[in-house]
């Protein structure tokens, strides 16, 4: 490869980002539009759930039963009602999620030391917040029914027996549980394959549509020269949109540095360099800006999106799809991320990760030269 030639054609398409000044704010906003809507909008942490109550008793038992939901984070109490009618008005119209229906007899039963049951009806069309309020809400259940244990106990003038097996709970690299922990971290995958289906695809494509393709055959220029001197622009891009991703996320949601910021991103710039070699290779063999485009939003960000564990854990997809995930280059970035921001190892413990990274941008670019060749010679 002569070094000339590959700086000039890299000189070229370094002129041609800055001329089409629109795609290169845009790709520069993106990690900065992505961070805020995924960063507010996609919450999995539950907080607030609008609840709404019918206490048929109206005792203080069932008063300081309520009390608990009304103390915890997890519940908004919105409305008391005196019938199903409204509640399920509510349920209906998604002004509630959850409802609490007391029983009668819940004080004489409380008192008399007999079981009692509360109807709990929960909006089942979000099936996830649905599950976690339900948890919740069995919890609040078990406390209640232990502090009146408590104080059955001490009026009895006996002392509360302690249950045979304690837990304590701690989450590690996560302790607060924060989604936003999570999701920033992947938000860097994201990032870099929108940057390769929106820019490297339609780079090769141009030149045929524009017809300077045919300019560029006729001079001695080679195949990696176009090749790795188209590409060189984007990588500096990927890596502004990188460093940017990591500020905001630090800045705006306070999402811990835990590992080397060496290591991530050299991570990143295997998994940059695949991105943008798989839409280059894309815009090769397409020779449509629109098509390439396309392709490259169907078979680089869908997936990345869908299968590569960012939102949605492997774990619990189909047998046959977490096969799939095998095949998403973003499942082991995703992986290499999370670990370096959250628990801060390296890759001495995630080096497989990385060398799949790697092979995926070895093929990526042996594909991307071959295609080229093929067009060149």
């Amino acid at each position: 490869m002569d070094l000339r030639r590959f700086r000039a054609v890299a000189r070229k398409e370094f002129i041609h980002v800055f001329r089409d000044w629109r795609s290169l704010a845009l790709a520069l906003a993106i990690p900065m539009i992505l961070i805020l809507l995924f960063g507010y909008a996609l919450n999995l942490d539950l907080k607030n759930v609008p609840t709404v109550v019918w206490d048929q008793s109206r005792t203080p038992q069932s008063r300081a039963f309520i009390s608990l939901f009304e103390g915890s984070p997890y519940f908004s109490i919105e409305a008391f009602y005196s019938s199903y009618g409204p509640i399920q008005a509510d349920l209906d119209g998604g002004d509630a999620m959850v409802a609490l229906v007391i029983p009668s007899d819940f004080a004489p039963s409380v008192l008399a030391g007999r079981d009692v049951t509360v109807q709990v009806i929960a909006d089942g069309s979000d099936a996830n917040t649905a599950r976690l309020a339900l948890g919740y809400v069995r919890a609040i259940g078990l406390l209640y029914s232990r502090n009146l244990r408590a104080e059955r106990m001490r009026f009895m003038g006996g002392w509360e027996t302690a249950p045979p097996v304690a837990l304590e709970s701690r989450a590690w690299y996560n302790p607060d549980l924060r989604s936003q922990d999570m999701i920033i971290p992947g938000i860097i995958a994201i990032v870099l394959m929108v940057i390769a289906s929106m820019l490297t695809s339609v780079t090769v494509a141009r030149e045929w549509e524009t017809g300077t393709m045919e300019q560029l055959i006729s001079t001695p220029i080679r195949g990696p020269e176009l090749v790795f001197g188209k590409v060189v622009p984007y990588v500096a891009i990927g890596f502004a949109d990188v460093a940017v991703a990591v500020i905001l996320g630090q800045w705006l949601f306070g999402v811990p540095m835990r590992g080397n910021a060496g290591i991530l991103f050299l991570v990143a710039t295997l998994f940059l360099t695949g991105a943008l070699f798989f839409g280059l290779m894309l815009s090769i063999t397409m020779k449509r800006q629109v098509v390439a485009n396309q392709a490259a939003l169907l078979a680089g960000f869908l997936p990345t999106m869908l299968l590569s564990g960012f939102v949605f854990a492997i774990e619990n997809m189909p047998a046959p799809i977490q096969v799939l995930t095998a095949l998403v280059p973003a499942r082991y970035f995703i992986t290499l991320i999370r670990g370096i921001y959250l628990k801060g190892i390296g890759l001495e413990i995630m080096w497989l990760n990385a060398i799949l990274l790697a092979f995926f941008a070895f093929i990526m670019v042996a594909v991307s030269n071959r295609r080229m060749k093929l067009r060149l010679e």
